[in-house]
């Protein structure tokens, strides 16, 4: 993610998976994913994060529409 940006971490686990949700303050675009429960919790925000950098810079190159889907 860009320096500076402000993201939202959330983890829950649900049995032998955790969800991780990622929210980006400015555009408030959210994404989630789900994980093992025996992933390091930096591997699995890692992977929050890049999903979420992909999903804005897909809304981005798609016109830049904040709340598009």
């Amino acid at each position: 993610m860009g320096a500076g940006r402000e993201v939202i971490l959330e983890f829950q686990r649900l049995g032998n998976v955790v969800k991780v949700t990622a929210t980006d303050a400015e555009t408030l675009v959210e994404v989630s994913i789900q994980g093992p429960a025996h992933m390091t919790e930096e591997a699995l925000k890692r992977t929050a994060l890049d999903k979420l950098e992909y999903v804005l810079r897909k809304r981005a190159g798609a016109g830049g529409t904040r709340g598009a889907r």
